[in-house]
């Protein structure tokens, strides 16, 4: 007889966690979020399926060649590939019963048919914020964004991680100031530098435009030192062009509002050769990645961008965002081994184990302990004593609450901690006592 059972399995390119797992990724996201409600962040959650000619107003290229469309009925669908474009139509749709400047948060999946890669996924999470305003937006929200991941990452107890901000307009100005007519082209070579290496780009850039302006643009965008230093460097450059001098006022507010936010200086760098989406952003840009584990590429990115929804609205919206790949960042934190010693803050934290004839008393002093906002379960399998122990430490529970017809009798429990394996008896009465153990 032919076995005709399936083997289970997945599509190349998607992510499965198991439970353990599933509860650190779910902690992190809870710590994060945590944060951008308690600084006025508001929650939003938009259709993970778009109307083609609404998903796709803007995009081509690559992007496009990615999208998971298909029809159902007479209707073009497509899965969302990230959530800033779904936000732009939300916040044009809801216009009228938006406060602003409105700051959101969102989690959730999108999808891009990309090529299959370690560490790059096809459905995969997504949590962005960003602030929008009605016909402007203060450059202070640019520094606060970032202080906004900067707490979240704290929150979750990474500390080597480092921001990597630019701002589009300098480059820009100076790339036209050298009179280079494909200023698009040497945007998106500049943008490709980290991934081609230096010897392959200035030979690039040389035959791009020239070896004398290639030479002025490696200098610029290979300009170190602190930023306070790098920062005056670019001030004596004195580029005669009103858009280097704003994106200069702009680069030094967000430093300067970025100390204000506690963003610590060795936190973050100023490097020029971070350019982000050609034709999206328009002002701040910034990049992060991990220190130390940069070949990893980068787990969070954003910037600014003049109009929002100019494509669903006649109105202005400008903003700032700023988006941490979670799928992708829960990767590497688990390739370097950060998970290994990762504490969740919300998991079980008892075990209550009837012995004998007990069930209950048990639901008893379990309904006490949920009342007490504990996380607690009791083991209702009729199984020997040591399974019902083995259960408790595969799962990581380090209290169980043992409860035998002696415990009943004498209105008491016993608590054994499955770490130390001390044991107590504790007085139903007195059951604040096991909270301590």
């Amino acid at each position: 007889m032919k076995n005709n059972k399936i083997q289970p399995s997945i599509l190349p390119g998607f992510m499965e966690l198991l439970p353990k797992e599933q509860q650190i990724f779910k902690d992190i996201v809870r710590k994060i979020t945590k944060v951008y409600e308690e600084n006025g962040f508001m929650e939003i959650d938009t259709p993970v399926i778009e109307k083609s000619e609404v998903l796709l107003a803007k995009s081509a290229g690559e992007t496009e060649k990615q999208v998971y469309r298909f029809n159902k009925g007479s209707n073009d669908l497509s899965l969302r590939f990230d959530l800033t474009v779904p936000f732009a139509r939300y916040s044009s749709q809801y216009f009228n019963e938006l406060t602003f400047p409105f700051k959101r948060y969102q989690i959730g999946k999108v999808y891009r048919g990309e090529r299959n890669q370690r560490g790059r996924y096809r459905e995969f999470y997504q949590c962005d914020i960003d602030i929008i305003g009605n016909n402007k937006l203060s450059i202070n929200n640019d520094a606060f964004v970032i202080s906004m991941v900067s707490k979240g990452f704290k929150a979750i107890g990474l500390k080597k991680y480092k921001f990597q901000i630019s701002n589009r307009k300098i480059l820009s100005a100076i790339l036209k100031s050298l009179e280079i007519g494909n200023v698009t082209e040497a945007l998106i070579l500049i943008d490709k530098y980290d991934k081609i290496g230096e010897e392959e780009f200035k030979k690039s850039l040389d035959e791009l435009i020239g070896v004398g302006k290639a030479d002025v643009i490696n200098k610029i965008i290979n300009i170190s030192g602190s930023n306070e230093s790098v920062l005056g460097q670019l001030k004596k450059l004195n580029f005669n062009s009103d858009e280097f001098t704003k994106g200069l006022e702009e680069l030094e507010a967000v430093k300067k509002m970025l100390e204000l936010f506690g963003v610590e200086d060795n936190e973050y760098a100023i490097n020029l050769k971070i350019i982000r989406g050609l034709d999206y952003y328009t002002g701040t840009v910034f990049e992060t990645f991990l220190m130390e584990n940069e070949k990893y590429g980068s787990i969070c990115s954003g910037g600014r961008y003049d109009n929002l929804a100019q494509n669903y609205t006649d109105k202005v919206l400008p903003g700032v965002g700023i988006s941490i790949g979670l799928t992708r960042l829960f990767f590497v934190l688990k390739e370097i081994g950060f998970l290994n010693s990762y504490k969740v803050e919300k998991s079980m934290e008892y075990l209550i184990i009837p012995i004998g004839d007990t069930l209950e008393y048990c639901t008893e002093i379990y309904k006490k302990l949920i009342d007490k906002e504990k996380y607690v379960e009791i083991y209702l399998e009729d199984d020997k004593l040591k399974k019902k122990l083995n259960y408790a430490n595969k799962l990581g529970i380090q209290k169980v609450i043992l409860i035998g017809e002696d415990e009943v009798i004498s209105k008491q429990v016993k608590i054994k901690n499955m770490i130390s394996g001390e044991e107590k008896i504790v007085d139903i009465e007195s059951l604040e006592l096991l909270y301590s153990l």
